[in-house]
């Protein structure tokens, strides 16, 4: 090939990229979205929270500590970002999705296994501290009794040491 063609080729390739639609992770819309969510990122442990029975699962839900990242996922189409929700009952961790609003953050993806919680809304409360709270869902078969609440209140965590490993949940000798 001629030096020409390579050329001509190179700013072909170069416009067609450049005319190409964004991926949602690049539109004006997202920019707001991280923009809302920044002060929401990091890890932060709950200090007082209510521990919640589904009668129908049999099951207490303690929740321990949640991790909001700006790693990006698609959810439907839209870019939001990845987090984790850690709980002491049961000894294991979510792994979910987030976006902060201006007056919020929601942090959606549990499982429906997990009975009829939809996700979390998190609420700035006083400085330095967030409120959450439980969201029902009211699809799902298994229904909460009006007036059922879950709500907490956790603090930024300390940054972990580096090189920090999270340890194993202690099964009780099972395998």
């Amino acid at each position: 090939m001629t030096v020409r063609i390579r050329a001509a080729l190179g700013a072909l390739a170069a416009l067609v990229t450049a005319c190409a639609p964004p991926g949602p992770c690049h539109t004006a819309q997202f920019h707001r979205l991280a923009r809302f969510s920044q002060p929401y990122v990091g890890r932060w442990v709950v200090a007082y929270g209510d521990s919640l029975t589904l009668p129908e699962l049999g099951d207490r839900f303690a929740l321990d500590e949640l991790e909001l990242d700006t790693a990006t996922i698609l959810l439907q189409g839209a870019c939001v970002f990845r987090g984790q929700l850690a709980f002491t009952i049961p000894a294991e961790t979510l792994e979910v999705r987030w976006y902060g609003q201006p007056e919020q953050a929601i942090v959606v993806g549990w499982p429906a296994e997990h009975g009829a919680i939809a996700g979390v809304a998190l609420q700035w409360w006083g400085r330095d501290s967030l409120r959450g709270s439980l969201l029902f869902d009211e699809r799902l078969p298994i229904r909460v009794r009006p007036g059922v609440t879950g709500q907490f209140t956790a603090g930024r965590a300390a940054p972990r040491p580096a090189g920090y490993l999270p340890s194993p949940p202690d099964t009780g000798g099972a395998p």
